[in-house]
């Protein structure tokens, strides 16, 4: 069953770009945006991440953190930050098991062809590591997400 508001997150989430370990205990206190998107290097999520990486600052002001996960590897993240300047962790889920454990790894159609893939979604974690809101897959706005965040 996909995690849902109410919800407790997992306490091991991945591995990031540097191969180290991401796990709630480490945001303890804080609130978390976790956000999935479905590949490094295209337009819609590298417009979601840039606005994200712009708004950063005043989403720490308001105590988030934020957190990318898709299926590419650590290498393809680590050249995505790089090439874009993030600031955040981006997790390698290249077996999709966060995504399916969160429920956005689901079949997605595109001219007439049916493939498995990330629905984009953004879960807010509180600090207690609750879900306290989600941001569905038709109703991120890649281009104003930082925003989208700062005004729930």
């Amino acid at each position: 069953m996909a995690i849902q508001i109410g919800d407790k997150v997992p306490e091991f989430l991945g591995t990031d770009q540097d191969g180290k370990e991401v796990k709630m205990s480490d945001y303890k206190g804080k609130k978390v945006a976790l956000y999935f998107y479905p590949k490094d290097n295209t337009s819609g999520c590298t417009a979601e991440a840039c606005s994200l990486r712009d708004g950063y600052q005043a989403l720490q002001a308001k105590g988030f953190e934020i957190i990318g996960v898709s299926k590419d590897s650590a290498k393809s993240h680590q050249g995505f930050i790089q090439k874009q300047n993030l600031p955040f962790r981006l997790i390698a889920d290249t077996d999709t098991a966060l995504q399916e454990q969160f429920g956005v790894w689901a079949e997605k159609k595109m001219y007439g062809r049916s493939y498995m893939g990330t629905l984009r979604t953004t879960f807010i974690i509180n600090e207690e590591g609750i879900v306290t809101n989600i941001i569905g897959p038709k109703e991120v706005k890649t281009k104003d997400h930082a925003n989208q965040i700062l005004n729930l």
